[in-house]
């Protein structure tokens, strides 16, 4: 399985959380964040504004889901059909484990074949 974080603008958080679901992820943690990227912050005038305001949203899918989802997100989550500077970045990583707190069970990713005891 996989974890997909994605750092977006706070106006295009529904867009990305909609396109998900329509693509059949509903399963999403959403947080509140602030950072700067590339670009350093943000300069108006006399002041620089280095804390942006972001969205981090978390998902977990299957291994073979990856490009169907990071390509979801992108199509959301970009300010026009070139995008700017700013609207985020997306990090995928390995999740070795996953556990359901309410029964305890290890949930297992079904892109993986099954091991023969």
């Amino acid at each position: 399985m996989l974890m997909i974080r994605t750092i977006v603008r706070p106006e295009k958080v529904y867009d990305v959380m909609q396109g998900l679901l329509d693509a059949g992820y509903p399963s999403i943690t959403k947080i509140s964040v602030v950072g700067r990227g590339k670009q350093r912050g943000l300069r108006v005038g006399d002041v620089v504004y280095d804390e942006i305001p972001k969205e981090m949203l978390f998902t977990v899918v299957p291994n073979t889901d990856k490009d169907f989802v990071v390509r979801a997100i992108l199509d959301n989550a970009k300010s026009g059909p070139e995008g700017k500077f700013g609207d985020g970045k997306i990090f995928v990583s390995a999740v070795e484990e996953v556990y359901t707190i309410s029964t305890g069970e290890q949930e297992i990713d079904p892109s993986l074949p099954v091991k023969e005891a």
